[in-house]
């Protein structure tokens, strides 16, 4: 039974998205040609996210790559 939901749920949007996705390619047919080209990458840049974390951790491992070939290379402080 909880199942039902879902499954009206995805059959509404299964209806709908075609007829929204057809509105909107006839809304910017009109537009210019580059506000044209932003909505159709516009929703690419939303799939891939940038980690914030993964972005720190290459910061920081950038840093010490630097600080390591700045110091004399007999630190003893191998990875």
């Amino acid at each position: 039974m909880d199942k039902l939901p879902l499954i009206g749920f995805v059959i509404l949007m299964l209806a709908v998205l075609p007829w929204l996705m057809w509105r909107l390619y006839r809304w910017a047919r009109n537009m210019p040609r580059g506000a044209y080209l932003f909505l159709a990458f516009f929703p690419l840049i939303s799939l891939f996210p940038i980690p914030t974390e993964s972005l720190k951790q290459l910061d920081e491992a950038k840093q010490e790559q630097r600080k390591n070939k700045a110091s004399p290379s007999g630190d003893g402080e191998n990875d």
